[in-house]
C-alpha cells in the first residue's frame, strides 16, 4: 500500500469486541464507514443491538477522532436510537499492513473490552472472529 504518508484508514471497516465478565462470551459487532482527512478520523457505526424497550433492533453511532501513525483514537457516540446516546472510547494501533485496527474500548468510568476492526476484503468475517476469539 505504499508508505505511511500515503496511507489512510478511509473505508468500510467491520469490528468485532468483548464484552465485561458476566456478559454475552460471543464477540459483539459492528461496522464502520471511516473518512480521515488529515490527522482526523470521522464516520458512523451501524450495528444489532437490543433497544432499552428490549426489542432487537439497528443502533446508530457517529466517529470523531484521530490517527497518530499507527495509533488510532476515535470516540463513538450513539445517536439515541432505541435509547442509547452514550459515549465509547476507543484506542487501538494499526497492523503492519494497516488491515486491522486492535485495541481497547471503554465507557469512561462504567466498562471495557477488546476490539479488533478489519478492512472490508482484508480477511472474511470469519477468519477475524476466530482469530479474535483465541486472542
Amino acid at each position: 500500500m505504499g508508505d505511511e504518508q500515503s496511507r489512510n484508514l478511509t473505508g468500510v471497516w467491520h469490528g468485532l469486541f468483548t464484552y465485561p465478565d458476566g456478559f454475552p462470551e460471543d464477540p459483539g459487532s459492528f461496522v464502520a464507514t471511516l473518512l480521515e482527512l488529515g490527522p482526523s478520523l470521522s464516520g458512523t457505526t451501524h450495528e444489532e443491538g437490543i433497544h432499552h424497550d428490549g426489542t432487537v433492533g439497528t443502533l446508530f453511532a457517529m466517529i470523531d477522532g484521530e490517527r497518530e501513525g499507527t495509533a488510532v483514537y476515535f470516540d463513538k457516540t450513539y445517536d439515541g436510537t432505541g435509547g442509547w446516546d452514550h459515549l465509547v472510547r476507543y484506542q487501538g494501533a494499526l497492523n503492519a499492513d494497516w488491515t486491522e485496527i486492535e485495541g481497547r474500548w471503554a465507557v469512561p468510568g462504567v466498562w471495557s473490552g477488546r476490539f479488533l476492526m478489519i478492512r472490508s476484503g482484508a480477511k472474511t468475517l470469519a477468519q477475524a472472529r476466530a482469530a479474535f476469539a483465541r486472542a
